[in-house]
Protein backbone atom coordinates (compact mmCIF):
# COMPACT_ATOMS: atom_id res chain seq x y z
CA UNK A 1 0.00 0.00 0.00
CA UNK A 2 2.86 2.69 0.66
CA UNK A 3 3.06 5.16 -2.19
CA UNK A 4 0.22 3.61 -4.23
CA UNK A 5 -2.08 6.59 -5.00
CA UNK A 6 -5.37 5.72 -3.47
CA UNK A 7 -8.62 7.36 -4.30
CA UNK A 8 -11.23 7.58 -1.82
CA UNK A 9 -14.44 8.37 -2.51
CA UNK A 10 -17.32 9.00 0.11
CA UNK A 11 -13.97 10.27 2.54
CA UNK A 12 -16.12 12.39 4.61
CA UNK A 13 -18.66 9.68 5.72
CA UNK A 14 -18.90 7.15 8.59
CA UNK A 15 -17.25 5.11 7.02
CA UNK A 16 -14.73 7.17 4.54
CA UNK A 17 -13.05 8.80 7.43
CA UNK A 18 -11.97 5.28 9.22
CA UNK A 19 -10.27 4.48 5.66
CA UNK A 20 -8.90 7.97 5.21
CA UNK A 21 -7.24 7.79 8.60
CA UNK A 22 -5.92 4.09 8.27
CA UNK A 23 -4.97 4.02 4.64
CA UNK A 24 -2.88 7.12 4.90
CA UNK A 25 -1.15 5.85 8.40
CA UNK A 26 -0.21 2.65 5.35
CA UNK A 27 1.62 4.92 3.82
CA UNK A 28 -0.80 5.32 0.83
CA UNK A 29 -1.30 8.69 -1.24
CA UNK A 30 -4.63 9.40 -0.10
CA UNK A 31 -7.10 11.14 -1.92
CA UNK A 32 -9.88 12.17 -0.13
CA UNK A 33 -13.23 12.93 -2.41
CA UNK A 34 -15.55 15.25 -0.63
CA UNK A 35 -18.91 16.82 -2.23
CA UNK A 36 -19.34 20.36 -1.25
CA UNK A 37 -16.07 21.92 0.36
CA UNK A 38 -12.87 21.24 1.38
CA UNK A 39 -14.26 22.60 5.16
CA UNK A 40 -15.63 18.87 5.53
CA UNK A 41 -11.90 17.55 4.82
CA UNK A 42 -10.94 19.30 8.38
CA UNK A 43 -10.96 15.95 10.35
CA UNK A 44 -8.43 14.02 7.87
CA UNK A 45 -4.91 13.41 8.46
CA UNK A 46 -1.79 15.84 7.39
CA UNK A 47 -0.64 14.94 4.09
CA UNK A 48 -4.28 13.54 2.95
CA UNK A 49 -5.20 15.53 -0.24
CA UNK A 50 -9.03 16.49 -0.19
CA UNK A 51 -10.63 16.91 -3.54
CA UNK A 52 -14.11 18.30 -3.91
CA UNK A 53 -16.18 16.93 -6.76
CA UNK A 54 -19.51 16.13 -7.48
CA UNK A 55 -19.86 12.28 -8.40
CA UNK A 56 -23.12 12.66 -10.06
CA UNK A 57 -20.78 15.48 -12.63
CA UNK A 58 -19.61 12.88 -15.35
CA UNK A 59 -17.48 15.66 -16.46
CA UNK A 60 -16.43 16.35 -13.09
CA UNK A 61 -15.64 13.03 -12.43
CA UNK A 62 -13.48 12.49 -15.44
CA UNK A 63 -11.50 15.22 -15.13
CA UNK A 64 -11.02 13.94 -11.56
CA UNK A 65 -9.36 10.32 -12.96
CA UNK A 66 -7.47 12.48 -15.20
CA UNK A 67 -5.54 14.31 -13.03
CA UNK A 68 -5.30 11.90 -10.18
CA UNK A 69 -4.52 8.58 -12.45
CA UNK A 70 -5.14 6.66 -8.58
CA UNK A 71 -3.66 3.26 -9.02
CA UNK A 72 -6.73 1.94 -6.89
CA UNK A 73 -9.77 3.63 -6.01
CA UNK A 74 -12.52 2.61 -2.42
CA UNK A 75 -15.79 3.81 -3.67
CA UNK A 76 -17.42 4.44 -0.49
CA UNK A 77 -19.64 7.28 -1.64
CA UNK A 78 -23.01 6.68 -1.76
CA UNK A 79 -26.95 6.91 0.29
CA UNK A 80 -27.81 4.21 2.86
CA UNK A 81 -30.89 5.36 4.02
CA UNK A 82 -34.37 3.08 3.53
CA UNK A 83 -36.94 5.70 4.76
CA UNK A 84 -34.99 8.51 2.63
CA UNK A 85 -34.75 6.18 -0.65
CA UNK A 86 -38.99 6.00 -0.13
CA UNK A 87 -38.96 9.89 -0.30
CA UNK A 88 -36.41 10.34 -2.97
CA UNK A 89 -35.64 6.88 -4.86
CA UNK A 90 -34.76 9.03 -8.37
CA UNK A 91 -32.01 10.35 -6.02
CA UNK A 92 -30.87 7.04 -4.92
CA UNK A 93 -30.25 5.53 -8.37
CA UNK A 94 -28.64 8.57 -9.52
CA UNK A 95 -26.01 8.76 -6.44
CA UNK A 96 -25.72 4.79 -5.73
CA UNK A 97 -25.72 3.92 -9.42
CA UNK A 98 -25.27 6.67 -12.25
CA UNK A 99 -22.62 7.84 -10.10
CA UNK A 100 -20.72 4.21 -9.88
CA UNK A 101 -21.15 4.45 -13.63
CA UNK A 102 -19.60 8.14 -14.49
CA UNK A 103 -16.42 6.83 -11.96
CA UNK A 104 -16.58 3.05 -13.50
CA UNK A 105 -16.43 4.77 -17.38
CA UNK A 106 -13.34 7.29 -16.19
CA UNK A 107 -11.32 4.60 -14.56
CA UNK A 108 -11.96 2.81 -18.55
CA UNK A 109 -9.21 4.91 -19.44
CA UNK A 110 -7.36 4.21 -16.90
CA UNK A 111 -7.21 0.33 -17.10
CA UNK A 112 -4.35 -0.60 -14.51
CA UNK A 113 -6.74 1.65 -11.93
CA UNK A 114 -8.24 -1.30 -9.09
CA UNK A 115 -11.85 -0.32 -8.13
CA UNK A 116 -13.70 -1.86 -5.02
CA UNK A 117 -17.11 -1.07 -4.79
CA UNK A 118 -18.74 -0.76 -1.30
CA UNK A 119 -21.97 -3.20 -1.82
CA UNK A 120 -24.63 -3.74 0.61
CA UNK A 121 -26.22 -6.88 1.94
CA UNK A 122 -29.85 -5.25 1.45
CA UNK A 123 -29.47 -6.20 -2.27
CA UNK A 124 -32.00 -8.39 -3.50
CA UNK A 125 -32.03 -11.28 -5.61
CA UNK A 126 -34.02 -10.99 -8.98
CA UNK A 127 -33.98 -14.33 -9.75
CA UNK A 128 -35.65 -14.74 -6.68
CA UNK A 129 -39.12 -14.39 -7.91
CA UNK A 130 -39.44 -11.05 -5.10
CA UNK A 131 -39.26 -7.44 -6.22
CA UNK A 132 -37.25 -5.09 -4.42
CA UNK A 133 -38.31 -4.50 -0.88
CA UNK A 134 -37.36 -0.39 -1.07
CA UNK A 135 -35.67 1.71 -3.12
CA UNK A 136 -32.46 1.63 -1.96
CA UNK A 137 -32.62 -2.35 -1.77
CA UNK A 138 -33.29 -2.01 -5.64
CA UNK A 139 -30.34 1.22 -6.20
CA UNK A 140 -27.78 -1.12 -4.43
CA UNK A 141 -28.44 -4.62 -6.42
CA UNK A 142 -28.41 -1.68 -9.63
CA UNK A 143 -24.99 -0.84 -8.89
CA UNK A 144 -23.67 -4.69 -8.16
CA UNK A 145 -24.97 -6.09 -11.56
CA UNK A 146 -23.41 -2.34 -13.57
CA UNK A 147 -20.23 -2.92 -11.45
CA UNK A 148 -19.75 -6.10 -12.24
CA UNK A 149 -20.96 -6.29 -15.89
CA UNK A 150 -18.62 -2.99 -16.61
CA UNK A 151 -15.65 -4.99 -15.44
CA UNK A 152 -16.23 -8.03 -17.46
CA UNK A 153 -17.54 -5.93 -20.81
CA UNK A 154 -14.52 -3.51 -20.62
CA UNK A 155 -11.97 -5.95 -18.94
CA UNK A 156 -11.47 -3.70 -15.93
CA UNK A 157 -10.34 -4.65 -12.47
CA UNK A 158 -13.72 -4.20 -10.75
CA UNK A 159 -14.16 -5.47 -6.87
CA UNK A 160 -17.25 -5.53 -5.13
CA UNK A 161 -17.13 -5.60 -1.04
CA UNK A 162 -20.15 -6.61 0.90
CA UNK A 163 -19.96 -5.56 4.52
CA UNK A 164 -22.11 -6.36 7.21
CA UNK A 165 -23.94 -3.50 9.48
CA UNK A 166 -20.84 -1.94 10.43
CA UNK A 167 -20.54 0.02 13.76
CA UNK A 168 -17.62 1.89 15.85
CA UNK A 169 -17.02 5.98 16.81
CA UNK A 170 -18.31 8.01 14.42
CA UNK A 171 -20.86 10.31 12.87
CA UNK A 172 -22.98 6.77 11.57
CA UNK A 173 -26.57 6.48 11.75
CA UNK A 174 -26.93 2.97 12.50
CA UNK A 175 -28.46 1.00 15.39
CA UNK A 176 -25.69 1.30 17.86
CA UNK A 177 -24.93 5.05 17.25
CA UNK A 178 -28.90 5.97 17.55
CA UNK A 179 -29.18 4.10 20.33
CA UNK A 180 -26.05 5.74 22.21
CA UNK A 181 -27.57 9.20 20.94
CA UNK A 182 -30.28 8.00 22.78
CA UNK A 183 -28.62 7.25 25.87
CA UNK A 184 -26.44 10.65 25.86
CA UNK A 185 -29.99 12.78 25.55
CA UNK A 186 -31.52 10.85 28.19
CA UNK A 187 -28.19 11.40 30.35
CA UNK A 188 -28.67 14.97 29.46
CA UNK A 189 -32.05 15.51 30.25
CA UNK A 190 -31.99 14.00 33.72
CA UNK A 191 -29.03 15.69 34.27
CA UNK A 192 -30.80 19.11 33.97
CA UNK A 193 -33.85 17.83 35.74
CA UNK A 194 -36.03 17.74 32.66
CA UNK A 195 -38.29 14.67 31.60
CA UNK A 196 -36.31 11.84 29.49
CA UNK A 197 -36.61 11.64 25.92
CA UNK A 198 -38.98 9.59 24.06
CA UNK A 199 -38.41 5.74 24.33
CA UNK A 200 -36.48 3.98 21.74
CA UNK A 201 -37.98 2.08 19.79
CA UNK A 202 -36.78 -1.46 18.31
CA UNK A 203 -38.45 -3.92 16.39
CA UNK A 204 -37.73 -7.32 18.60
CA UNK A 205 -35.12 -7.90 20.31
CA UNK A 206 -34.88 -11.32 19.28
CA UNK A 207 -33.96 -9.86 15.83
CA UNK A 208 -30.31 -11.20 14.42
CA UNK A 209 -27.84 -9.04 12.75
CA UNK A 210 -24.21 -9.21 12.26
CA UNK A 211 -22.52 -6.63 13.82
CA UNK A 212 -18.87 -5.74 12.78
CA UNK A 213 -16.42 -3.04 13.29
CA UNK A 214 -15.85 -0.54 10.52
CA UNK A 215 -12.25 -0.35 11.49
CA UNK A 216 -11.60 -4.31 11.22
CA UNK A 217 -14.01 -3.40 7.40
CA UNK A 218 -11.20 -0.89 6.36
CA UNK A 219 -8.39 -3.36 7.27
CA UNK A 220 -10.67 -6.16 4.78
CA UNK A 221 -10.99 -3.32 1.83
CA UNK A 222 -7.21 -3.11 1.80
CA UNK A 223 -6.45 -6.59 1.79
CA UNK A 224 -9.23 -6.87 -1.30
CA UNK A 225 -7.80 -4.03 -2.83
CA UNK A 226 -4.24 -5.94 -2.91
CA UNK A 227 -5.10 -8.85 -3.03
CA UNK A 228 -8.58 -9.53 -4.63
CA UNK A 229 -9.66 -11.41 -7.65
CA UNK A 230 -11.44 -9.10 -10.59
CA UNK A 231 -14.84 -9.74 -10.47
CA UNK A 232 -15.50 -11.19 -7.11
CA UNK A 233 -18.14 -10.30 -4.67
CA UNK A 234 -15.92 -10.40 -0.79
CA UNK A 235 -18.52 -11.00 1.97
CA UNK A 236 -17.12 -9.05 5.60
CA UNK A 237 -18.61 -10.12 8.74
CA UNK A 238 -17.83 -10.56 12.28
CA UNK A 239 -19.41 -14.03 11.96
CA UNK A 240 -21.71 -13.75 14.78
CA UNK A 241 -25.28 -12.91 14.74
CA UNK A 242 -26.20 -11.13 17.87
CA UNK A 243 -29.61 -10.62 19.09
CA UNK A 244 -30.57 -7.02 19.11
CA UNK A 245 -31.80 -7.38 22.77
CA UNK A 246 -28.59 -8.45 23.92
CA UNK A 247 -26.36 -5.35 22.04
CA UNK A 248 -29.13 -3.17 23.37
CA UNK A 249 -28.36 -4.46 26.85
CA UNK A 250 -24.72 -3.87 25.96
CA UNK A 251 -25.06 -0.17 25.62
CA UNK A 252 -27.58 0.13 28.04
CA UNK A 253 -25.12 -1.19 30.77
CA UNK A 254 -22.97 1.94 29.88
CA UNK A 255 -25.30 4.88 30.69
CA UNK A 256 -25.09 6.77 33.68
CA UNK A 257 -29.41 7.58 34.12
CA UNK A 258 -32.63 5.79 33.32
CA UNK A 259 -33.11 5.00 29.30
CA UNK A 260 -36.77 4.71 28.31
CA UNK A 261 -37.15 1.50 26.11
CA UNK A 262 -39.45 0.50 23.94
CA UNK A 263 -38.64 -3.02 23.17
CA UNK A 264 -41.08 -4.64 20.72
CA UNK A 265 -42.22 -8.04 20.92
CA UNK A 266 -41.35 -9.91 24.20
CA UNK A 267 -41.38 -13.59 22.74
CA UNK A 268 -39.04 -14.92 20.56
CA UNK A 269 -41.76 -16.06 18.26
CA UNK A 270 -43.45 -13.10 18.08
CA UNK A 271 -40.29 -11.51 16.67
CA UNK A 272 -39.00 -14.21 14.37
CA UNK A 273 -42.67 -13.63 12.93
CA UNK A 274 -42.53 -10.02 12.66
CA UNK A 275 -39.06 -10.69 10.69
CA UNK A 276 -40.71 -13.36 8.96
CA UNK A 277 -43.29 -11.23 7.71
CA UNK A 278 -41.42 -8.08 7.05
CA UNK A 279 -39.27 -9.99 4.64
CA UNK A 280 -42.19 -11.78 2.70
CA UNK A 281 -43.82 -8.87 2.60
CA UNK A 282 -42.09 -5.39 2.14
CA UNK A 283 -43.99 -2.56 3.38
CA UNK A 284 -42.97 0.67 3.84
CA UNK A 285 -40.48 1.36 6.81
CA UNK A 286 -41.08 4.30 9.33
CA UNK A 287 -38.94 6.69 9.09
CA UNK A 288 -39.15 6.74 13.30
CA UNK A 289 -37.90 3.54 13.16
CA UNK A 290 -34.33 2.80 14.38
CA UNK A 291 -33.79 -0.62 13.10
CA UNK A 292 -33.25 -1.74 9.44
CA UNK A 293 -35.07 -4.61 7.77
CA UNK A 294 -32.08 -7.16 6.48
CA UNK A 295 -32.90 -9.68 4.09
CA UNK A 296 -31.72 -13.31 3.60
CA UNK A 297 -27.78 -13.56 3.13
CA UNK A 298 -26.23 -15.87 0.18
CA UNK A 299 -23.18 -16.55 1.94
CA UNK A 300 -22.44 -19.55 -0.58
CA UNK A 301 -22.56 -16.76 -3.44
CA UNK A 302 -19.76 -14.53 -1.86
CA UNK A 303 -15.88 -15.31 -1.53
CA UNK A 304 -13.84 -14.80 1.66
CA UNK A 305 -11.52 -12.32 2.52
CA UNK A 306 -7.81 -14.67 2.45
CA UNK A 307 -5.66 -13.40 5.33
CA UNK A 308 -8.11 -10.93 6.95
CA UNK A 309 -10.06 -11.53 10.34
CA UNK A 310 -11.62 -9.16 12.95
CA UNK A 311 -9.62 -7.68 15.04
CA UNK A 312 -12.33 -5.92 17.57
CA UNK A 313 -14.25 -7.09 20.31
CA UNK A 314 -18.17 -6.13 19.52
CA UNK A 315 -17.67 -4.86 23.71
CA UNK A 316 -14.48 -2.17 22.62
CA UNK A 317 -16.60 -1.36 19.41
CA UNK A 318 -19.72 -0.70 21.85
CA UNK A 319 -17.69 1.58 24.43
CA UNK A 320 -16.26 3.43 21.78
CA UNK A 321 -19.19 4.55 20.19
CA UNK A 322 -20.20 5.49 23.72
CA UNK A 323 -17.27 7.38 23.91
CA UNK A 324 -17.19 9.20 20.72
CA UNK A 325 -21.02 9.82 21.42
CA UNK A 326 -20.61 12.17 24.25
CA UNK A 327 -17.77 13.85 23.46
CA UNK A 328 -19.63 14.84 20.96
CA UNK A 329 -17.29 14.28 18.26
CA UNK A 330 -18.23 15.74 14.67
CA UNK A 331 -14.80 15.77 13.13
CA UNK A 332 -11.46 13.76 13.73
CA UNK A 333 -12.23 10.06 14.76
Amino acid sequence: MKGRRLLITGAAGFTGRHAVAYFAAEGAEVTAVVRRSAAEASAFPAGVQPYVCDLGDRKAVAGMIGEIMPDQVLHLAGKNSVPESWQDPLLYMETNVMATLYLLEALRFQPASRILVAGSRLKYRPDSGAGPPHPYSLSKTLEELVSLAWGTLFKQPVLMAEPSNLIGPGPSTGFCSLLAQHIVRSEAAVGRGEAPPAAFRISSRHVQRDFLDVRDAVRAYGYILDQGETGKIYRIDSGAQRELGEIAGKLLAHAAAPVEMDWGPQHAEEGQAAASSASAVPAKPSSASADREVLQEEPEDNAAVLGWKPGIGLDRSLADIIGYTRAGKEGRI
